[in-house]
């Protein structure tokens, strides 16, 4: 089953609740992006802002932590009644321990890596997650072009799941949109992230309509 993540990177931010509101019955859950100005070239969204999502709507939240150290952001996610923490296998030299920590939660621990980072590095922690994030473009901002070879990596994480009898998400996330979704979703995707494609889309209904539940 393919879902639809809103990624409100994209999102008008002076309107915030009626941006959610009008995708939210097309999407199956939200996707916030937790920049911190070093691990990436940007600064983005913190806690408060994390709360007001979680008070405009019931979707399920999931928390990209595009930070140096995430492990010391956990503890506070906590508080938020999120569904999904996302951890970079770059940003610390502690992986395993933080995933350890977001399942001892009952949240669901996705791990991820950019374009330039080898699938051989997460190979070792992919027993205890929950799903992989592949970055399609290079992480810190909305409206990126699609990198064509990240295809290769999600058909290898699908044979990977065939081959070892695992049951892990699949999810992409950067420059996904109408023109290339169905290809993603062939080569094994099933969470697809999109910020420009969802919020900037005139026609999200046909293509929630044409992919959820795909």
């Amino acid at each position: 089953m393919t879902k639809l993540s809103g990624s409100i990177l994209a999102a008008d931010f002076l309107n915030l609740k009626s941006e959610i509101k009008r995708v939210e019955n097309y999407i199956d859950e939200l996707h916030i992006d937790v920049m911190d100005g070093h691990f990436v070239p940007n600064l983005t969204f913190g806690f408060p802002l994390i709360k007001a999502v979680k008070n405009i709507t019931d979707l399920p939240i999931d928390v990209h932590l595009m930070v140096t150290n995430p492990e010391f952001h956990i503890d506070k996610l906590l508080d938020f009644d999120i569904q999904r923490i996302t951890v970079h296998i770059e940003s610390t030299v502690h992986i395993h321990r933080a995933i350890t920590k977001i399942k001892e939660n009952n949240i669901e621990a996705f791990v991820t890596l950019n374009p330039g980072t080898p699938l051989v590095l997460i190979e070792e922690v992919i027993p205890y997650v929950d799903g992989v994030l592949v970055m399609s473009v290079n992480p810190g901002f909305s409206g990126q072009k699609f990198i064509a070879k990240s295809i290769e990596k999600i058909k290898t994480l699908n044979n990977w799941k065939q081959k070892y009898g695992m049951n892990y998400s699949i999810a992409v996330d950067g420059g996904v949109n109408s023109s290339n979704a169905d290809v993603v979703v062939s080569a094994g995707a099933n969470i697809l992230i999109m910020g420009y494609g969802i919020f900037k889309n005139p026609d999200l209904e046909n293509l929630s309509s044409q992919l959820r539940g795909k």
